[in-house]
């Protein structure tokens, strides 16, 4: 039957398109009239050739109809062409992914007939295009699959996949990932000279340095790349990288110039085009007039929105945005009902998508406009979830940054052992001046020699000096916990005791007024003991001891704190124990005075051979040099001397503005 096609259909092709008297009209009536299915799939052919730009819902009802009987008929790959040509129609225009992915999985039922490596990579790709409006994760596994079905001679289609996978990476939060496929996609177009992807490329790369907080370093690519657009006149592309900035500038607190770029944006934003771009823009126009009470410029941007919302739908990056922008607006006059339908509504979407970001977002805006109906107990919720994804993004941020930062640093350990490598080989020409180098290094090593014995004898007198501090500050220490032990239990046995006998007589009496403040006065001493010494120590163990003091910070502070707890019970020695202890309580209480932080999180984490504490903080932060130097500043002094009685080690990694994070390792003995 496939032969007989490929001979019958370029006959009745050159038949059909010769007879230029026939119109779409004529075609349809062939195509519903046709007895002959190859005659009809000609047919066909040709509706979808003149309805291609000029009447979308006829190409994809036809379009459909091709697909159905070119199965029939085991043309699978005339199937596959049709697939990818109906896709853009669906995604972009009819906003319809959802559609575009059943008809291409219908395809692929079959890919085992499809010998084109263009057609099968493409049908992946394309799934994945439709899928990136759906589903980010599974459209990395279609573009990934892409790749591994175009042949070498596919190489544009190549760098395309890559290009699209960087950005569903980027937008799930995996720096590495999208950063590797920006630069494979950046080469392949460069090879090919394709100007445009390349430009495409870059703006991917930018928008990935913004995502994950490289401000400074997206902003100055992003200004040397709006340069090169205006030098070469594409400023098709400006609307996009000054609507970008102007979000980078939203997310470090500079509004003003978060309008300036936005409004940029629109100056470049071509209005005849009603597309995602369009919406974003006024979207956030609007979500910034809202929030600044500028109520009569919001309802303008809402007005330049409405009317076009049904070209949007299915589109989920624009309802997005739009659905966020209605709900500040309505929050802003007073509608809160309604705002926390749209604002549910961002959640879901953002949900869907898997952008970390917009569902942070999401459930900040929730918290407020709970807050603002009377309705607390929704608002703390979700207010808890914002803090823990914030915590979960701040992390997460600091690994990418790490990431980054290694893999710089990996190039230029490259380039210094090539430039090594170069070095000796001019060395090795330099022939002549061997011995007059050799005799130079001999009198440097003689010289040397007598430096090494100076500096071993004043190190073995410094290191001594060093031990005998040493054991001072552990005997001091252990002092000091002698002495508070011994007013923790006279404070509990004497007046503690006093204090119950007083409170038994004003039972006796009735004097309720005095008895409560007798009851606060016994509860601000029975404090004031356990903070003294813990007794919780012998009577719940170390693991216990220390959840119950979290939990007490938690429930007496404004601090939030969560916590990974490992049982480290029976580890340590009871005076180790102390000094564990007193470790995360004085970290604790170094966050609750000094660092201005809104939430703490403590892991207590259990190894073969050791435990690690990790104590971190978003606070304001502090140079930890300056601050260890500070004679003032006991505090630091303290937990580094507890560190080295455990024999264990501290990490301090702080900078004002950015938390701080301090991490203890103690051995098992």
């Amino acid at each position: 039957m496939l032969n007989k096609i490929l001979v019958i259909v370029p006959l009745l092709f050159l038949f059909i398109t010769s007879t230029t008297a026939q119109n779409l009209e004529d075609y349809i009536d062939l195509a519903k009239s046709s007895a002959n299915n190859v005659e009809k799939l000609i047919s066909l052919d040709s509706v979808l050739s003149k309805s291609f730009r000029t009447d979308p819902d006829i190409f994809i009802e036809y379009s459909l109809s091709y697909i159905d009987l070119a199965k029939t008929l085991d043309s699978i790959e005339g199937a596959a062409k049709k697939a990818m040509n109906v896709q853009n129609i669906l995604v972009n225009i009819k906003k319809d992914p959802k559609k575009a992915v059943k008809i291409i999985n219908g395809v692929l039922l079959r890919k085992d007939e499809i010998r084109d490596s263009f057609l099968l990579g493409g049908l992946y790709l394309k799934k994945g295009m439709a899928n990136s409006k759906l589903d980010l994760k599974r459209s990395i596994m279609d573009f990934s699959e892409a790749m591994r079905n175009f042949a070498v001679k596919d190489s544009i289609h190549r760098a395309d996949a890559y290009l699209y996978r960087g950005h569903a990476y980027s937008y799930l939060g995996d720096f590495v990932a999208a950063g590797n496929d920006y630069d494979k996609a950046y080469n392949y177009y460069k090879s090919l000279e394709d100007d445009d992807y390349m430009l495409r490329a870059q703006q991917g790369k930018i928008t990935m340095f913004s995502l994950h907080g490289f401000y400074d370093l997206a902003r100055n690519e992003r200004d040397a790349l709006i340069g090169k657009l205006i030098e070469l006149n594409r400023t098709e592309f400006l609307a996009t990288e000054y609507y970008n900035q102007s979000l980078d500038y939203q997310k470090i607190g500079n509004h003003q110039l978060q309008l300036q770029f936005l409004l940029k944006a629109n100056k470049y934003q071509n209005d005849g085009q009603k597309n995602t771009m369009y919406f974003n823009i006024h979207s956030k126009l609007m979500e910034y007039y809202s929030a600044n009470n500028n109520l009569r410029r919001a309802k303008e941007e809402l007005d330049l929105i409405e009317p076009y919302l049904s070209q949007i739908l299915g589109d989920r990056f624009a309802e997005l945005s739009y659905n966020g922008a209605k709900s500040s607006y309505l929050m802003a006059i007073g509608d809160l009902d309604s705002s926390l339908d749209f604002a549910q509504i961002k959640l879901e979407i953002a949900d869907s998508l898997g952008i970390e970001d917009e569902i942070m977002g999401s459930h900040l805006m929730l918290s407020e406009i709970y807050r603002k109906i009377g309705d607390y107990e929704m608002s703390l919720e979700s207010k808890d979830r914002y803090s823990k994804m914030r915590d979960s993004l701040y992390y997460r941020s600091n690994t990418n940054s790490l990431a980054y930062y290694k893999s710089r640093y990996d190039i230029q350990e490259k380039e210094k052992e090539f430039s090594k490598q170069k070095s000796d080989i001019r060395l090795l020409e330099k022939d002549s001046e061997t011995f007059k180098n050799l005799m130079f290094f001999v009198s440097l090593a003689i010289m040397l020699l007598f430096g090494i014995v100076l500096l071993y004898r004043n190190r073995q007198n410094l290191n001594s000096k060093k031990k005998l501090q040493e054991v001072f500050s552990q005997k001091l220490l252990v002092s000091q916990e002698e002495e508070r032990r011994r007013i923790s239990k006279d404070l509990h046995d004497g007046i503690g005791q006093q204090l119950l006998l007083i409170k038994n007589k004003l039972i006796l009496i009735g004097d309720q007024e005095t008895k409560k403040m007798v009851d606060m006065t016994i509860d601000e001493i029975r404090n004031i003991s356990r903070d003294l010494h813990p007794f919780a120590l012998q009577e719940l163990g170390i693991t216990r001891a220390i959840e119950h003091t979290l939990q007490r910070i938690d429930e007496n502070t404004t601090l939030f704190i969560s916590s990974e707890i490992d049982n480290i019970d029976d580890l340590f020695s009871p005076e180790e124990e102390v000094n564990i202890y007193r470790i995360v309580q004085e970290s604790l209480s170094n966050i609750i005075k000094h660092a201005n932080a809104e939430a703490s999180k403590v892991l207590v984490k259990k190894y073969t051979n050791n435990i690690t504490i990790s104590i971190k903080d978003n606070g304001v932060g502090f140079d930890f040099p300056a601050k260890y130097q500070d004679k003032k500043s006991l505090g630091l002094k303290t937990l580094l001397e507890r560190t080295k009685f455990l024999k264990g080690q501290m990490k301090v990694i702080s900078k004002k503005e950015n938390g701080t994070l301090i991490e203890f390792k103690f051995p098992i003995q």
